[in-house]
């Protein structure tokens, strides 16, 4: 019965730590989808269910005979828990969570809630049950926020235009998602948000993490008055071109694979429109602004952190609320094509950009070479992205200004600052040239395979990130990672 209690006093823990919305990450911090907390989670359950075997064995050992229990409620409970324990531990091994990922959500519910209800009247046996209520009270507590989330966020307002999604199909393995913000939803660059589309899933609230490709940018939303707006919105519409949803609305970049990302597929090839409700932001999200330095790398769909990151340094720096001088932007793509999702809003953040910050955009396309075809180069000599000076003019103006100096199509490519390279990107290389020309504070920021991490880490390990490089004038270094794929 010791193994068993033990196990049950975790219980409250482990619960809380699987929800959303919970007191640790409250008093900590630290979000529930960051790697540390979902490690915790998913170890502290694995030690719980070798406690429960140690309960179980020595029960067995204790009380035999042990047949003429069978028959006992409580023990048949327990034997019930148990199995939903162990079955829950095993679709809970990354490999089966990575390539099944909807089998693992519709068995974790269901395998949850028959545990908790088994356990609970199987330690009426012991009146142990004050372990186990709390962790209906938790998790109802987490459902209740989630549900006055959606409910604030999607159908406090009259129209019902704001939950109109339009996939589109940017690939064979990418969707593109994007609908018009809610006036009281803001979110910061790397938080995700859960997406329900009943049209897609298969069960009617089925929601799946992703996070948000795009920026919260207040660069049309400050100190207007209410009657301007419609002329704002629609200057800003002229501004930023095809850009614009990147900082005016919700945007996803979505990795196809199977199940619900297939379905998705297949409305965005139909052209469908889908309904589709948000319920977030969740998670933190790390300041890479602060920094003397930021270097942000990006593996495919990884650019969903990347970018809005950028866009927020720049905005930042125009507004007088970071000090950053340098940003490198590297991205890793399998094809060139691939240029086209974000090609048009580099060039209209390259062109917001102050002339104190220096900025260098790096791509990578892994594929066999490849040309960028549909985007004529027609920048001259002397053209290029012109850096805003004159604070005197509205931001409006000022991006008017901007867009007369270069035709909507200018290439990406034409930019100096821009380099296109067929290959995988040699890491450890750049990163050592960037710390040696960095003073100051530097902050590396990484969301990519595990492969990327780890190469990345392995580069700023010493001697090229060292107490004794930071004494010699170095560059104090900092490393974040976005964990990339299924938490």
């Amino acid at each position: 019965n010791r193994a068993g209690t033990l196990a049950a006093s975790q219980f409250p823990l482990i619960t809380a730590l699987g929800t959303k919305n919970n007191i640790v990450s409250l008093i900590t911090g630290i979000g529930y989808d960051k790697a540390i907390l979902n490690y915790v989670h998913r170890m502290m359950s694995r030690v719980v269910f070798v406690l429960l075997c140690v309960h179980a064995g020595g029960e067995v050992v204790l009380d035999a005979p042990f047949q003429p229990y069978l028959k006992e409620p409580w023990l048949i409970c327990g034997i019930v828990a148990g199995v939903a324990f162990a079955i829950l531990c095993v679709v809970s091994l990354r490999p089966i969570r990575a390539q099944a990922y909807e089998l693992f959500f519709y068995v974790h519910f269901v395998m949850v809630l028959t545990f908790l209800i088994c356990s609970y009247f199987h330690t009426t046996y012991d009146s142990i049950t004050y372990w186990i209520y709390p962790c209906f009270a938790i998790w109802g507590f987490d459902r209740l926020i989630r549900a006055l989330r959606l409910v604030i966020f999607n159908f406090g307002w009259r129209s019902e235009s704001m939950m109109d999604a339009t996939a589109e199909l940017l690939s064979d393995d990418f969707v593109r998602l994007r609908f018009h913000r809610p006036s009281h939803f803001h979110w910061a660059p790397g938080q995700t948000a859960y997406l329900i589309m009943p049209s897609v899933s298969r069960l009617p609230f089925e929601a799946h993490p992703f996070t948000i490709a795009s920026f919260d940018s207040e660069l049309f939303q400050e100190g207007q008055p209410q009657c301007e707006k419609p002329i704002q919105d629609s200057m800003a519409q002229h501004s930023l071109g095809s850009s614009t949803p990147f900082w005016k609305e919700v945007v996803f970049f979505i990795n196809v694979r199977k199940g619900f990302t297939a379905r998705l597929k297949e409305a965005a090839l139909n052209g469908d429109k889908v309904k589709v409700a948000v319920d977030g932001p969740y998670g933190s999200s790390f300041d890479l602004g602060s920094y003397d330095t930021s270097v942000l790398i990006a593996g495919g769909s990884g650019v969903s952190y990347t970018l809005p990151t950028l866009l927020n340094i720049i905005e930042r720096v125009r507004n007088g609320k970071s000090s950053c001088r340098r940003v490198v932007f590297i991205w890793s793509i399998r094809n060139a094509d691939y240029i086209h999702w974000i090609d048009e809003t580099l060039i209209r953040a390259l062109q917001l950009a102050p002339p104190s910050l220096s900025i260098s955009i790096r791509i990578y396309a892994t594929s066999a070479p490849s040309t960028i075809q549909s985007l004529p180069h027609s920048y001259g000599s002397n053209d290029g992205p012109q850096a805003v000076l004159d604070d005197s003019k509205s931001e409006i103006g000022e991006l008017e200004d901007v867009t007369a100096k270069g035709d909507i199509k200018d290439s990406l490519l034409a930019i100096e600052a821009v380099k296109l390279e067929n290959g995988r990107c040699d890491l450890p290389s750049v990163l050592r040239d960037e710390v040696e020309m960095a003073t100051g504070r530097m902050c590396v920021g990484v969301c990519g395979s595990q492969a990327m991490a780890r190469s990345v880490r392995g580069a700023l390990q010493f001697p090229v990130s060292s107490p004794l490089s930071v004494a010699n004038g170095g560059p104090s270094v900092t490393l974040h990672v976005e964990s990339f794929g299924f938490a």
